[in-house]
């Protein structure tokens, strides 16, 4: 998961009007293709400063914002403390290299443009089963495949994703009913590149054990 640079730009991250106003789009689109309800415990993974969440907040239950960046999730934990996101838990975890804690109950997990930052992005779908009961929803915002131009030279994660193999990912990890859908249009140097909403089911049998 991305670090130090991010860690920077947290502080400024919501200034940005285009990232705000796809936060709250995303935020619509996962709500009207998944069973969230005031009762759905949610994990919002790679949450950042929480714009996801304030969201999902008034439509969903209790709330964790899970980031590796320090600097997101002291942002986010002001948004807590001012009361913009009452009552929701921030996290320092990290599941690409992090224990799945055995001590985080949720119905849902949430993830937003954090997905393809993440080398190890099998692990971290393993992880999510691990943490979902049987029949928990998983919603995944994030790119579809494109040509690498969408970030700067030397970045390590994925050029988006392909849906087939996605899917074929996600099967693998314990997951089923795995659907697609178009979430949003992202307007990068004069370039347009789709995010797609993957919305799957924790299906019964999970991935094997470690």
């Amino acid at each position: 998961m991305p670090g130090p640079d991010f860690d920077e730009r947290a502080a400024t991250w919501d200034d940005d009007p285009t990232r705000v106003e796809r936060a709250r789009t995303v935020a619509q689109r996962i709500l009207a293709a998944a069973p969230l309800s005031t009762d759905s415990r949610v994990l919002d993974y790679g949450a950042g400063t929480g714009l996801l969440s304030e969201g999902l907040k008034d439509h969903v239950g209790r709330l964790y914002l899970a980031d590796p960046s320090a600097g997101m999730r002291q942002v986010a934990q002001a948004k807590v403390d001012a009361g913009v996101l009452p009552g929701a838990e921030v996290l320092a975890l990290d599941l690409a290299s992090d224990p799945v804690p055995e001590d985080l109950e949720v119905d849902a997990i949430v993830t937003m443009m954090a997905l393809h930052h993440i080398p190890a992005a099998r692990t971290v779908l393993d992880g999510f089963s691990r943490l979902l009961p049987d029949g928990g929803t998983l919603a995944i915002v994030d790119l579809e495949r494109e040509d690498g131009s969408f970030h700067d030279e030397g970045f390590d994660g994925h050029h988006g994703f392909d849906r087939a193999e996605l899917t074929g990912w996600l099967e693998e990890a314990g997951f089923a009913r795995v659907r697609f859908d178009h979430a949003y249009t992202v307007d990068k140097d004069g370039r347009d590149y789709g995010l797609f909403l993957a919305v799957a089911t924790r299906a019964g049998s999970g991935p094997a054990a470690p």
